[in-house]
């Protein structure tokens, strides 16, 4: 692929590789950043850290790879460790999903930013980057849902908000608004 290589489709097909981009990610040096305490949440000076792990990585990538295989990549980046913000932006595309399914079935929910903070941080993992962010979301948010509905205390129509209290998430509630009866009109002759 990267030179005179073939990659066929699943019917055995030569796939045309003319002005296609391959991405190629690794978690080389993975271990690293995890071991530096300074990375993540507690940045002290982002760009300088950056440049440092940028340099350790591409060590790391010299002793992982050989010579032959490296010279036929064109370009290596090493992206910035992901922040609180970035995480938190994480978090809210992936419960918009959630948020989609439940509104389906007229429950609303809503997270505070404390508790998408709190998802942040518990799902995050230097060495696996934002991917434990899904099973953190499911854990915590998910799983809380699902009790309070079968307990029955969310029904539909109701708007909840998730947020943080003592160090947990916690859903605070709001009922659906009762409607009010309306009169109805009665002809008399």
């Amino acid at each position: 692929v990267l030179d005179d290589g073939r990659l066929t489709d699943s019917k055995g097909r030569v796939v045309d590789f003319r002005n296609t981009v391959i991405i190629m990610t690794s978690n080389i040096g993975a271990q690293e950043m995890k071991q530096d305490k300074s990375m993540g949440f507690n940045v002290t000076d982002p760009l300088k850290d950056h440049k440092a792990m940028e340099h350790r990585v591409l060590q790391d990538l010299k002793q992982a790879f050989r010579p032959e295989f490296i010279n036929r990549i064109d370009e290596t980046i090493v992206f910035h460790s992901l922040q609180e913000k970035e995480l938190k932006q994480i978090v809210t595309l992936l419960t918009a999903q959630l948020t989609k399914r439940l509104s389906e079935r007229d429950i609303h929910v809503k997270l505070t930013e404390g508790a998408k903070s709190k998802i942040a941080k518990d799902g995050y993992d230097p060495e696996y980057g934002a991917r434990p962010l899904k099973r953190a979301i499911q854990k915590e948010v998910e799983d809380m849902l699902s009790e309070e509905l079968l307990r029955g205390n969310i029904k539909v129509g109701d708007t909840i908000e998730i947020g943080v209290k003592d160090g947990k998430l916690e859903v605070r509630q709001k009922a659906a608004p009762k409607k009010k009866a309306t009169p109805k009109k009665v002809k008399t002759k």
